[in-house]
Parts: C-alpha cells; structure tokens; sequence
C-alpha cells in the first residue's frame, strides 16, 4: 500500500525537531531508521500528517568514551556501532547483539535510539540497555531529561517518553568481566523467539556481581533481579543457573503466537538463558 499524504520536515538541531513535534502534536511523528514507522505507514495503521525526519541533525549521532562511561547517539545505526573500535573495546556486547539485528541492509539504516524508543518488546537493545543499567537522555520542550532504561518501559510501545521528547542519546558505564548476548529466531531478519543478555563478574572463583535481562518474553523488556541474585556469590555451577534460570520463568510472560506456544517459548528462553550464563561466566 501506499501511505496516506503529510508534511515533510527535516530540522538539523535538536532544538527545532523539538520545536516541531510541541507545535505538530499528535499529529507529527520523529523518524529515526524508519523499520517501525514506515511499514505502518504503508499499511495506514499509523496516519499522521507531518514526518520529523532525525535524519540531518548532527548531534544525534556518534560514540564516545569518557571517565569509563560510553555515550551513544540517538540516530547512531547498528553498522556504526558495529564497526566502532570505541565499542570494541569497552563494551563489545553491544556489538554482539547488534550483529544479531534483522540483517545488514536493516543495520545500515537502522538506528540505536530507534531501536530503544519506540518500545517494541521484541527489539534486542531495550533489553540489552537494561542488563547494561543504562540511561535514556530525553529533550523536551522543558529542556533535557534522564530515565533509567530499567523504568522507560511501560507496557508494549508505551513508554515514559512523552509525544513531545526526543531520545538523544543512551548512556552506561562500561561494563568489566564476562557477557554474552544470545538470541534464537526462526530465521534471519526475524525477532527473537527468545534472547537472553548476561553480565557477570567474577572474583576469586565466585561470581561477585551479574546482570540478566530478556527481550520479546513479555510485553516490556525483563530484566530480572533475582536471577542476577541466583547468581551472585556462587561458583557458577549448575544448580546455580538451575536457580537463575527457574526465577527468569518465574518473571517472564510469553504470549502464543506464530512462533510457539507458550511451553515452547518458556523452553527455548531457559536453554538460551542457561547458553548465555555459561559463555558469558567463561569470558569473566
């Protein structure tokens, strides 16, 4: 199908992006890679009449490294953090998982805010974002903002974003020890039917601290305390997976649809939860 007419707006400053959109209400939609918005404007299940194109403003994009804390712009695309050495050295399971995204002519347009934003549970780095206690950078109307990845997420494509804010930028401490992003589809360019990301580190044989989320298990991303506690202070030994991985079944919600049941579901998110663990507790 074709999408319905509207206005087209490419501001180049963050400023008159946000401009627009408080002027525009909800009449406006930002465009960031455009894999969510488009085909939903295609199929007119999302008219609007005026597009804010993200794509010409400068200070939406790029990495850095800075007092150990790694900032990533909004409008930043997968193929660049692919190939950041900036990211390889501080936090290459970001890489790992944006490998694992769609396929290269999507990571090329696609972008990281794009990705986090819009709240898509079966998205790859909201999860990642929150195994990694990240913060989500907001600009509004009333000026710029902070959300803890952990609380952006209310319910699927709900969010604390407001209509008027923009997502400029994602930043997390870089992480020490193990990881391991793992991830099950159907096929290439799909979305997960299970993906599990892990964190661990360790100190004298014994895992001192972890982090374990999971995406598209439920209607918001889950990143799972008590699993990370099943964890911590243990050897990493079997039953202690056993115990992380019986607490992220106890927090997840898997819906049937068409790629499984939900027994189906539940077993693939334990075996690649318990994959996860294991490669990333060998790295540590």
């Amino acid at each position: 199908m074709i999408p319905g007419n509207f206005a087209y707006h490419a501001p180049t400053t963050v400023e008159e992006a946000v401009g627009l959109l408080a002027e525009l209400g909800d009449d406006a939609r930002p465009l960031a890679g455009g894999h969510s918005l488009l085909p939903m404007m295609k199929l007119r299940l999302a008219p609007l009449e005026h597009l804010v194109d993200l794509g010409k403003i400068a200070a939406l994009k790029g990495i850095t490294a800075e007092g150990g804390v790694l900032t990533i712009g909004a409008m930043t695309t997968q193929a660049e953090v692919l190939a950041s050495d900036t990211i390889t050295g501080h936090c290459p399971i970001i890489q790992e998982t944006a490998a694992l995204i769609a396929d290269p002519q999507v990571r090329y347009v696609g972008t990281v805010g794009g990705n986090v934003a819009n709240g898509d549970p079966g998205n790859d780095m909201p999860g990642l974002m929150q195994c990694l206690d990240a913060t989500y950078v907001l600009a509004g109307p009333e000026g710029t903002r902070e959300v803890a990845a952990r609380e952006f997420y209310e319910a699927a494509y709900f969010t604390a974003r407001s209509d008027d804010e923009l997502l400029v930028s994602v930043r997390f401490a870089a992480p020490k020890g193990g990881y391991a992003y793992e991830k099950q589809k159907r096929k290439i360019g799909d979305y997960a039917t299970a993906a599990a990301a892990v964190l661990i580190e360790k100190d004298g044989g014994k895992c001192s601290s972890a982090s374990v989320a999971m995406p598209n298990l439920s209607d918001t991303p889950v990143w799972c305390e008590s699993a990370a506690d099943a964890l911590t202070g243990s050897s990493l030994d079997s039953s202690a997976i056993d115990a992380a991985v019986s607490a992220m079944q106890e927090a997840i919600d898997p819906q049937e649809d068409n790629r499984g049941p939900v027994d189906f579901k539940r077993h693939v998110a334990g075996v690649i939860l318990r994959r996860a663990i294991e490669r990333a507790a060998s790295r540590a």
